[in-house]
């Protein structure tokens, strides 16, 4: 529907303005900040470290265990502190999207704990998160085939729309609000992460990733950008 308005004024395909730093946490092995706007994700690395309890550990090689949590100050309605079932499960999948770019077989019996926190949340914290994560093990110099890149896809009635703020994502009219949050490995067409909520038809599924693709062009130049300005200080 080409006269579809965003009611943030943005393009169908334009993201929010992206934000990512690295090294924020001085006491963490390796830490990063990154933003979708006004959802801000911040993660921090610890390890490799010894895993404990020791039959928990792995001879042939390290685990990854990532710990994803909102503060309870991040949401408009405060958030009860803790775990919840959902950030149990955006734990995992965060895990999933982020464990086929680890070569973690130099670090047998440890775990690399990976924290990952969301200070301000307007839709997109997994996807934030996920980048976010990616850039900290890379600061933390964790062996890396290459960094992961995530963004959610939506649809609004008809309409293909990029990185979903909290107004579209809580779109309740025509078919309803679509959320596909993906996550894929730079500059290669393997994907870590496919998520679906809502309904998609089989045959938009393509260009949904094309869509994704192009949003990882350009979130992956924003996480080389704060690798690099680290690494000139």
């Amino acid at each position: 529907m080409v006269n579809f308005k965003r009611s943030s004024g943005r393009t169908l395909t334009e993201m929010r303005k992206m934000y990512a730093k690295v090294g924020v946490i001085p006491n963490a092995d390796g830490s990063a900040i990154f933003s979708f706007g006004d959802t801000v994700a911040i993660a921090a690395v610890y390890g490799p470290r010894q895993l404990h309890p020791q039959h928990m550990q792995d001879p042939a090689t390290g685990i990854l265990r990532v710990n994803y949590d909102l503060l309870s100050f991040s949401v408009y309605e405060r958030k009860k502190p803790g775990p919840s079932r959902r950030s149990q499960e955006i734990s995992k999948v965060t895990e999933w999207a982020l464990s086929p770019v680890l070569d973690l077989k130099e670090f047998p019996n440890t775990v690399i704990d990976v924290q990952v926190y969301i200070l301000q949340a307007d839709a997109g914290t997994r996807t934030a998160g996920i980048n976010a994560a990616s850039l900290a093990l890379a600061h933390a110099g964790i062996p890396m085939r290459n960094l992961v890149c995530s963004i959610s896809v939506g649809k609004l009635d008809k309409n293909l729309v990029v990185d979903l703020d909290k107004e579209e994502e809580d779109y309740d009219e025509g078919e309803g609000a679509t959320d596909f949050p993906i996550a894929k490995i730079a500059n290669s067409d393997k994907y870590t992460l496919l998520q679906l909520d809502g309904k998609i038809q089989p045959e938009v599924v393509k260009k949904v990733l094309d869509l994704a693709d192009k949003a990882c062009d350009e979130i992956y130049e924003v996480q080389k950008k704060a690798l690099k300005e680290v690494t000139e200080q």
